[in-house]
């Protein structure tokens, strides 16, 4: 154990933080930093990405990032981690808080993201970043209008027959994008089938991996077919629903079209 801490000081001595505005080895403790380091930062300047890259079954790649051997990532050890040397590491306001405690007794600079409920904090998350990774944040962001509530409801449907309900990011998208949420109650809810048949949707957004897993039985029972009139079913990118970032916009713009098309 003394050799392992003391291997562990040897490691970080070169890279005691100083007040350097951008760093140049930045490292992703989560899937959601992994995107936004991948998408602003140059490449020479992402030391590691989690290792979420590593795992086929939870690796959700952003387009701009398929190729998963090009992002070099660390297996979510201390040790390996120390060995990138990073000046700076992003982590999500929920992730790996036991090793990111760790990292910051040993002097490493670990800069944590708050989690998004609203787009308001999509955009301060935004900013946030930026300013930690030593960026300028010069684009604007317009915030799409508040709406009265919609008329047709939108359920958000994931795996393991979980909705989406009140007091999310995405629920805020719904409501800009002009749809009312299915679902009344707060946070993730568990669905019930007997509840959806007597009132459904007016239309049911998947928002899930595809797949013939276990988990996505739930939105593939024949009932979602029996029902009259049934629901319309909305295809969108998976991927943009996992994490806020400046995707959340685009995903506004294309609820907004589709409920469009559905009028």
């Amino acid at each position: 154990m003394k050799g392992a801490i003391a291997l562990l000081a040897f490691l970080i001595a070169p890279v005691a933080f100083s007040e350097a505005p951008a760093p140049e080895r930045i490292v992703s403790l989560d899937l959601c930093t992994d995107w936004m380091l991948t998408l602003h930062v140059e490449r020479e300047r992402i030391a590691a990405l989690s290792p979420m890259q590593r795992l086929s079954k939870s690796f959700h790649p952003a387009p701009w990032m398929q190729d998963r051997s090009y992002w070099p990532s660390h297996d979510g050890s201390l040790e390996s981690i120390a060995l990138f040397k990073p000046d700076l590491i992003l982590v999500g306001q929920y992730s790996a808080i036991p090793l990111r405690e760790q990292l910051r007794r040993l002097g490493f600079r670990v800069e944590i993201l708050p989690l998004a409920t609203t787009l308001e904090e999509v955009r301060d998350y935004e900013r946030q970043f930026f300013a930690h990774a030593g960026l300028p944040f010069n684009r604007p962001i317009d915030m799409p209008p508040e709406r009265p509530p919609g008329k047709k409801r939108l359920l958000l449907l994931g795996a393991n027959a979980i909705g989406t309900g009140r007091g999310a990011f995405e629920d805020d998208i719904i409501a800009r994008s002009g749809w009312r949420n299915y679902l009344n109650d707060r946070g993730l809810v568990r669905l019930d089938l007997e509840r959806i048949a007597l009132d459904p949707p007016d239309a049911v957004l998947w928002a899930a991996p595809s797949g013939a897993a276990l988990a996505n039985s739930f939105a593939e029972h024949p009932i979602w077919r029996s029902l009259t009139p049934p629901p319309l079913r909305l295809d969108t990118d998976y991927w943009r629903w996992q994490c806020p970032g400046p995707w959340s916009w685009e995903l506004i713009q294309e609820l907004d079209d589709l409920l469009r098309q559905y009028k």
